[in-house]
């Protein structure tokens, strides 16, 4: 039986254009997406814009616009980076759909029919007083602001807080305490990485305040169901994405039969609290299952500086693309820092993981060996002869390494995949040099066949396993190697597909450029 997996970016807020967050989180998703699909899961990929709320209805007023056109054109701006970040998302989706509006509405219809653990009503109506970010979408506690210098209060986010009070739909969050805490304790990686885990369930067991879930004072949403002068809580409105994505409310056929729950939801730190603590809540309300991991990344810094538009600093990803590669900053983004933790773009650390990792590293070794296969071996995969006991451990080394980037996958641990895979680019490196294929033509060309073989076979190894991260670099090395379409997912790693000897094969060609001066340089050496 197929194995089913299902992952999801947060839906991007349309009131910004896309920057290197945005790129960042949809990356992780779509090297994790393309794994699992080389690994034989049915996946299924969701991403798209959040596109409702009091923010984006004060930007289109600002603009001039209404807020449908300025949506349209700010979530055409998101599809264009997922073309440009080449990203392999199965569905995007618009939170203004009708689909989405449709279950929005279902999931608070399920929810007020509930009942909360203490046998009350999930949502009553109410008057709320409080202290609310425009920017944010989110209510805050007086004990959880600052003052600014100009006297006004300051969410923990920075964005101001104006006070407000209205009538309001409330969910009785405060009900649900216990029941998130039983969640978590039973399921202990719900929440990754471990840190994040442990700052959600300090904020729930210090305990939980009701949650408002309707507005009054613009229309710009989803109206709740019964009562059009309110519309809904533009998170309970974006949450619900993640079931809309898969045909709620329809669950008994269909993808949400198939693909609920969620196997990993992939968020920035900022929105955690949403996802961790309000969508479980809500879902519970709704007699619904909650997603199986949350995963919060962190932020990206430039040169040492907080991101800012005030500051000038914000960082392109096309921009960044144009300059250096598209699998460049893929990699670079992927390797660069632990996931789950903040990182520093800076352009010298990019060029020195581009010249040292991709150019001199694997590239090299790609060259080198396909090379002297086309200059020794009459441009065909050699024939492997009598093999060593160091033979035997090094190939055995390249075909164990799947289970190794499985592993890290597994915990979207990005870093560790690669830095197992780049631990086998080195093993290869010493091994060409130890070997020395260039002096062995001369004294030895039964060996050199040999070693030549083993070298060429880890490169397919390499490159099939690269290709979640650096999908067309992969696949240009396995067209050098002549790897045939059908032959190069993760059922084909191992020695009952390996190179056959006499095989012909394309002339070589550098696939990843050194970057001197500011411009590329020469392909490979």
């Amino acid at each position: 039986m197929t194995q089913r997996y299902y992952l999801t970016t947060p839906i991007y807020y349309v009131n910004d254009d896309p920057h290197i967050g945005h790129a960042y989180t949809t990356l992780a998703c779509d090297a994790l997406a393309r794994f699992k699909r080389l690994d034989g899961f049915d996946v299924k990929f969701l991403t798209g814009t959040d596109e409702h709320g009091q923010k984006v209805a004060k930007s289109a007023a600002d603009a001039g616009v209404d807020p449908k056109a300025f949506t349209d054109r700010v979530s055409q701006n998101f599809r264009d980076l997922a073309d440009a970040l080449n990203f392999s998302h199965d569905d995007f989706i618009r939170t203004t759909e009708d689909r989405h509006k449709t279950a929005s509405q279902a999931i608070w219809k399920a929810i007020a029919a509930g009942k909360s653990p203490k046998g009350n009503d999930n949502i009553y109506l109410a008057s709320y007083p409080g202290w609310y970010a425009v920017r944010d979408e989110a209510f805050y506690s007086e004990d959880e602001l600052t003052t600014g210098a100009d006297g006004k209060k300051i969410a923990p986010s920075g964005a101001e807080v104006e006070w407000v009070e209205e009538p309001s739909y409330f969910f009785r969050l405060s009900a649900w305490q216990d029941r998130l805490l039983e969640f978590y304790d039973a399921n202990p990686d719900f929440i990754l990485p471990k840190t994040r885990r442990n700052e959600v369930v300090s904020f729930v067991s210090g305990g939980l305040k009701d949650l408002s879930v309707s507005r009054t004072t613009f229309k710009w949403g989803v109206p709740v169901p019964g009562d059009e002068d309110h519309i809904m809580y533009v998170w309970l409105d974006a949450l619900t994405n993640y079931i809309t994505g898969v045909g709620f409310p329809e669950t008994d056929s269909g993808e949400y039969a198939t693909f609920w729950p969620a196997d990993l939801h992939m968020v920035g730190k900022d929105i955690l609290r949403f996802h961790a603590v309000y969508w479980p809540a809500f879902l519970m309300g709704a007699g619904l299952a909650p997603p199986r991991r949350v995963f919060a990344h962190g932020w990206w810094t430039n040169e040492g500086q907080k991101i800012s538009k005030s500051l000038g600093n914000v960082i392109d990803p096309v921009e960044l693309v144009d300059k250096y590669g598209l699998d460049q900053v893929r990699y670079f983004l992927l390797r660069e820092v632990p996931f789950g933790n903040d990182g520093d773009f800076a352009h010298q650390a990019m060029v020195n993981r581009m010249n040292g990792e991709l150019a001199n590293d694997y590239g090299n070794l790609a060259q080198r060996v396909l090379s002297m296969i086309n200059k020794n071996c009459q441009g065909k995969v050699s024939e492997p002869g009598n093999m060593t006991g160091d033979d035997e451990g090094f190939l055995g080394t390249a075909h164990g390494l799947i289970g190794q980037v499985r592993d890290a996958m597994e915990v979207q641990a990005f870093h560790e995949g690669l830095e197992a895979v780049w631990a086998m680019v080195r093993a290869a490196n010493a091994y060409i040099d130890g070997q020395a294929p260039w002096k062995l033509a001369k004294e030895d060309p039964a060996r050199m066949g040999t070693v030549l073989y083993l070298l060429a076979e880890t490169i397919r190894h390499l490159a099939i396993l690269t290709q979640p991260f650096m999908p067309d670099a992969s696949a240009r090395l396995l067209d050098q190697l002549a790897v045939p379409e059908d032959a190069r997912t993760f059922a084909c790693l191992g020695p009952d597909h390996a190179l056959k000897a006499g095989m012909e094969l394309p002339k070589p060609e550098g696939v990843f450029p050194r970057y001197e001066n500011g411009e590329k340089a020469e392909e490979g050496d």
